[in-house]
C-alpha cells in the first residue's frame, strides 16, 4: 500500500518530536506561566518549532494552527493542527501520559490525525478511508453500546464548573466506571477498545482535531456535546464514544440536562 506523503510527513514529525521530547523528560526544566496560568516549557516551543519547520518544508503552502505560535495561512484549503506536548502538567512532573498531536484538515474537516505518546513508544494514526491504526496494526474501538456498562474517562474533574458541573455529575452517574487524567491517552485508549467514553469540557483546536480521524478510523464516533462536528471554530466541549448508540444516549441525556438549566 502507497503511504502517502502526508502520512510519511507526520511520522517522520512524530520520530523528530518524541527524541526532542525525551530529550527534556525528566531532567531539570524551568516552567513558566502562561496567560491562561497554563504551564508552559522550551521543549513546548522547540518541538512545534521543528514541526513547523518541517510541515513548511515539505508543503509550503498549507496553513499551521498550533498552541505555541501564531496561525499562519488559515485560509489555505490545507491546515496542520499540532500540539508539541498535549498534557504539559504531566510533562513537567515526570509522568509519562504526554503526547505529540497533529491533524491534517481539509475544507476544515480532519482527514489525517495522530496521537504520538513519546515516552510509551505508542502512536495512534487515522486516514480517512482507512482503519485507525495502533503502532502500525489496525485498533477498533469496543462495541459497548449501554452507558450503565460504559468504561469512561475525563481528564479534570475540576474543569467542570458552574451549570457545567451539572454535566460531570452526569457522566459520574451513568456509567459503568470513571476515571481521570490522560489527556489525549484517553482516545487512543478508546481507539484501541480499551475504554468506551471520553467527556472533556474547554479543549482547543489543537487539542481535539489530531484525534477526530483517530476516533472515526476506529469506528468511533466524536462530536462537541451538541452532537455537531468539530472544527476550528468549536466551543471544545468534546464527546468522543466507542459506538454511534453510546454516542447517542450520552448526546440525549446531555440535551435533557441542558433542557433544565434556566436560560
Amino acid at each position: 500500500m502507497t503511504i502517502p506523503p502526508e502520512i510519511a510527513l507526520a511520522n517522520a514529525v512524530a520520530d523528530g518530536a518524541r527524541e526532542m521530547a525525551l530529550s527534556y523528560f525528566r531532567r531539570p526544566l524551568e516552567v513558566d506561566d502562561k496567560e491562561d496560568s497554563s504551564p508552559v516549557t522550551v521543549a513546548d516551543r522547540q518541538i512545534e518549532a521543528f514541526m513547523r519547520a518541517r510541515i513548511a518544508e515539505a508543503f509550503p503552502g498549507h496553513g499551521i494552527f498550533g498552541e505555541e505560535q501564531d496561525p499562519e495561512r488559515l485560509d489555505a484549503a490545507e491546515i496542520w493542527v499540532v500540539d508539541p506536548i498535549d498534557g504539559t502538567k504531566s510533562f513537567v512532573t515526570g509522568h509519562p501520559l504526554f503526547g505529540n498531536l497533529m491533524a491534517l484538515l481539509r475544507g476544515g474537516r480532519p482527514v489525517l490525525g495522530q496521537i504520538e505518546m513519546p515516552a510509551l513508544g505508542e502512536r495512534w494514526q487515522g486516514w480517512t478511508g482507512r482503519a485507525t491504526t495502533f503502532n502500525g496494526a489496525p485498533c477498533r474501538t469496543s462495541g459497548c453500546t449501554e452507558l450503565s456498562a460504559a468504561l469512561a474517562y475525563t481528564t479534570d474533574p475540576m474543569l467542570f464548573e458552574g451549570d457545567d458541573l451539572a454535566a460531570y455529575e452526569l457522566l459520574r452517574r451513568s456509567v459503568r466506571l470513571l476515571r481521570f487524567g490522560g489527556d489525549c491517552y484517553n482516545y487512543g485508549l478508546l481507539a484501541s477498545g480499551h475504554c468506551d467514553l471520553v467527556l472533556e469540557i474547554g479543549l482547543q483546536p489543537y487539542d481535539y482535531l489530531p484525534v477526530v480521524q483517530v476516533i472515526e478510523g476506529a469506528g468511533g464516533v466524536i462530536s462537541d456535546w451538541d452532537g455537531k462536528p468539530l472544527g476550528l471554530g468549536s466551543r471544545g466541549d468534546v464527546l468522543a464514544s466507542a459506538t454511534p448508540e453510546l454516542h447517542g444516549k450520552m448526546l440525549d441525556r446531555l440535551a435533557q440536562l441542558r433542557a433544565t438549566v434556566p436560560a
